[in-house]
């Protein structure tokens, strides 16, 4: 795989031809910024975990320092699935299907792959999706 160098200025637009190099190359950087991003917070977050017990001896502080804690590790949890997608996102990017629909193989669009660079549906499929989740919840 050859490197791209990306104008500093670049966005993709929909003029271009959908996943041109350029295109690929931008959702791939912007997703491995993403992950860096994710991976900095969750040292953080373990750095801070790992500080020792709850030294607070009021239990309306103990509970407090409990609730962050949980807190924490409900938003590290959040943060590991999503450095996941974001991984299975740069396998797509590498196996060439990055930015079609895993179900029409239609383009997914550039908005909605700006908004959202994991997106494996279109926003036709998702809806779909969405509507047949919540005719299977309410049976």
């Amino acid at each position: 795989m050859r490197m791209i160098t990306l104008p500093p200025d670049y966005r993709p637009a929909d003029n271009e031809e959908f996943m041109n190099p350029l295109q690929v190359e931008y959702f791939r950087q912007k997703l491995l910024r993403w992950r860096l991003d994710l991976l900095k917070e969750a040292d953080g977050t373990l750095a801070s975990l790992s500080e020792g017990g709850i030294h607070e001896s009021d239990i309306t502080d103990r509970a407090s320092v409990e609730t962050d804690r949980a807190f924490e590790l409900r938003t590290r949890d959040r943060a590991r699935k999503l450095i996941t997608k974001i991984n299975m996102a740069l396998e797509r990017i590498d196996d060439g299907s990055y930015g079609f629909c895993e179900e029409t193989g239609e383009p997914i669009g550039l908005k909605r792959l700006e908004a959202r660079p994991i997106a494996t549906l279109s926003i036709d499929a998702q809806e779909r999706h969405e509507r047949m989740e919540k005719v299977h919840r309410d049976d």
